[in-house]
């Protein structure tokens, strides 16, 4: 239960010392990585493949790059780099982002002390610039019923923050494409099947956001792609037609009506600490 996958994908507009800050972040785990999946989705800019490279070199036997000739987004870029994992418990971890290093340590003993759970995820601090100007926390329910019910409403978990079990999420259907929630649908296919949740109450990423992190939050495109998971799980029966309703009328206030400015400062205020 000591090993474990690291899985990651990047493309052609991540910055370079922020893939090299995240790739450390993961060799800087009190309890060492047996393998780093990392797919290339579609082609990079050199500075990028040159970060690649040299890790690469440096460690052959832990390293495993992946390349999608054309890209194909994060959800089929994490489906295939799923495939390519050796190991049965996989940590996620995004390519501009930092893990505090005994992130996957505490993880692992999670697993090992509740065999039934299938997904371990976590709190993240959102900073700007340097780790220590932190702006906010998303804390995320920690319970295996808190969550499900917390699911209903929104995503129950940071997807930065998680290791899983890689048969559960592949019996699940593993990753698709679905615009910007990849994990949620992810995470409400994995609840259909019976999974078993957990998330920790304490920090296990340092999330970095920029000024265009609630644009990112909004638009109509973003919020058809909302839209429609709700509209899924009232299909499979997950929430009713009211709760249905009731989420897409709220998404559709800060997603569309509000101006960006605003909806930064409400997600301050109602969904981070």
């Amino acid at each position: 239960m000591n090993r474990y996958s690291v899985l990651m994908s990047v493309y052609i507009k991540e910055q370079p010392q922020y893939l090299k800050q995240s790739i450390d972040s993961m060799l800087n785990q009190t309890v060492f990585p047996d393998e780093i999946v990392i797919v290339k989705d579609g082609p990079l800019t050199e500075q990028l493949d040159s970060v690649l490279d040299g890790y690469a070199s440096a460690y052959p036997s832990l390293f495993k790059i992946i390349t999608n000739e054309q890209q194909l987004g994060l959800g089929m870029s994490l489906s295939t780099g799923l495939n390519h994992c050796k190991n049965e418990l996989v940590a996620r971890m995004d390519t501009d982002d930092i893990s505090l290093p005994e992130r996957c340590e505490k993880q692992l003993k999670e697993f090992q002390k509740n065999k039934e759970i299938s997904l371990i995820g976590g709190t993240i601090s959102e900073f700007i610039d340097i780790e220590t100007n932190i702006i906010g926390r998303r804390i995320v329910p920690t319970r295996d019923n808190e969550i499900k019910a917390y699911l209903k409403k929104r995503c129950p978990f940071n997807h930065v923050s998680v290791m899983f079990k890689k048969n559960e999420v592949i019996k699940a259907g593993s990753y698709c494409d679905w615009y910007c929630n990849e994990d949620y649908y992810l995470w409400i296919r994995m609840y259909e099947y019976g999974s078993k949740f957990a998330n920790l109450a304490e920090t296990l990423v340092y999330v970095r956001v920029g000024p265009d992190m609630y644009k990112r939050r909004g638009g109509k495109r973003y919020y058809k792609s909302e839209k429609e998971l709700q509209k899924y799980m009232y299909k499979k029966k997950i929430i009713s037609y009211k709760q249905y309703l009731w989420n897409s009328w709220i998404r559709f206030i800060f997603q569309v009506l509000v101006p960006n400015s605003i909806r930064g400062y409400l997600f301050k205020k109602l969904a981070r600490s």
